[in-house]
């Protein structure tokens, strides 16, 4: 029996149809698709291990390998492309400067293992669990303060090379209200683009270590060092990262249910466990953690091709351009002024996130425990608060932020209640108008 039945004649989707998971188009077709998606998830991609040092291939590498993971995971039902998360870039950048490369990777591998933990109780139990502990006021805090707690990160690269900077910065925000559809999703990679052009113009990019690379040959592996004594303190970094994996996945799980069959909700505990799994690969060979991608959520609904088939193809060429060194030596060659151009506008947009829980869950800020649950945690995560708690183990910003975020909701909550002081979070704000979009009369 084959994995997929051909859609109608293989050459076309009518214009009230989609082409299902368990469908696929001719084989040119459904390649050319895959290709599509490679295109769309590949700037973000490169952009972390860019940003972060982590080899440019490696990452590549286990993002094609975590992508056939996930598809066997889900049991080929789900159309997804797993890239590199921006989510992992403060605890990275953090244990990196603090521990070094092997601690960062296995806190990587640590979160990877505690999504998967997370997909079996959902599978089982479901998602109400989750909602409960971290509502939206507190799911928006700690996603947001992953964000911001990077500002200072950004304008460090910013500084090295102001004007090329922050032409990549008007690039950047000029094309997404520029162009609509596929283009304006990528701009990001665009104003990349831009930049590293300008950069070459002004001659701040260095391409030696491109010309020593080779053509062909396997990328760099690392492994995670689990022994040193700071390691641990740093894994405690990573694990508010698993709440936005979880807010991912679920949002791409629903998304891709609402545009085909309900019946792909189902799927939502072995996502989660697909993803857990494929990011704990990546880190344990040096790769960067994995989310699935919205970016590839707007290919398939731009092409209503849904097909699970495309996705083989996107992984399968993934592996291919990774096993190019001087392919990732390109990627390595950005000069710090395009990366702080675009993570200028990349950690705000991680923020803003965060901010956008808030305001889809109609977060009530007149009461105190909501309003002391944003502000105490944005500040510990901008300021960068650190605790340090001896023998080499110490809390950053991010894991301060969350654990303020969680008991201020939990521990005020429960107090203002006995006392009935109406401080407590009330529910959502009943919806009074539209919000966003085109004026309505």
């Amino acid at each position: 029996m084959p994995l997929w039945s051909l859609h109608g004649d293989g050459r076309t989707v009518a214009p009230d149809a989609v082409v299902a998971p368990n469908e696929r188009l001719n084989w040119p077709l459904t390649a050319a698709v895959g290709v599509q998606h490679v295109v769309a998830m590949f700037g973000a991609t490169f952009l972390v291990p860019a940003i972060t040092g982590f080899p440019v291939a490696t990452t590549l590498l286990f993002s094609g390998v975590g992508t056939i993971l996930f598809l066997l995971i889900t049991k080929n039902r789900l159309p997804s492309y797993l890239g590199s998360s921006f989510a992992f870039i403060a605890p990275v950048t953090a244990a990196t400067a603090s521990a070094g490369m092997g601690s960062a990777l296995a806190g990587i591998v640590a979160t990877g293992v505690l999504l998967a933990l997370v997909g079996v109780v959902v599978q089982f139990a479901g998602l109400g669990w989750i909602n409960r502990l971290m509502p939206p006021v507190v799911a928006g805090a700690i996603v947001a303060l992953i964000g911001f707690n990077l500002a200072p990160v950004a304008w460090d690269s910013y500084q090295q090379a102001p004007i090329t900077a922050t032409i990549t910065l008007v690039a950047v925000v000029l094309f997404s209200v520029l162009f609509r559809g596929f283009l304006g999703r990528i701009s990001i990679f665009v104003g990349v683009i831009v930049g590293y052009v300008v950069a070459l113009l002004r001659g701040e990019v260095d391409y030696a270590a491109v010309a020593d690379a080779s053509w062909i040959g396997l990328p760099s592996f690392t492994l995670p060092d689990f022994a040193s004594p700071g390691t641990w303190g740093v894994i405690a970094m990573f694990l508010p990262v698993v709440l936005v994996l979880i807010a991912e996945n679920v949002g791409h799980v629903r998304g891709v249910a609402t545009m085909t069959d309900d019946r792909v909700n189902a799927s939502t505990g072995r996502a989660l466990i697909a993803d857990g799994a494929a990011t704990a690969l990546a880190g344990a060979f040096g790769g960067s953690g994995t989310t699935t991608y919205g970016e590839n959520i707007g290919v398939m609904a731009a092409t209503r091709v849904y097909s699970t088939a495309a996705y083989w193809v996107a992984g399968s060429v993934a592996i291919l351009l990774s096993l190019s060194p001087k392919v990732g030596e390109v990627f390595n060659s950005i000069p710090a002024g395009v990366l702080g151009g675009v993570t200028t506008a990349l950690y705000g947009l991680i923020g803003i996130i965060g901010i956008k829980i808030w305001v889809e869950g109609r977060v009530d800020f007149s009461r105190p425990v909501n309003q002391y649950t944003g502000a105490v945690a944005l500040v510990i995560a901008i300021a960068g608060f650190t605790m340090d708690l001896g023998g080499g183990f110490q809390l950053g910003a991010i894991v301060l932020g969350a654990a303020a975020a969680l008991v201020i909701y939990h521990a005020g909550n429960a107090i203002a209640r006995w006392r009935r002081t109406g401080a407590d979070d009330g529910g959502p704000l009943p919806v009074v108008g539209q919000i966003g979009g085109d004026p309505q009369d």
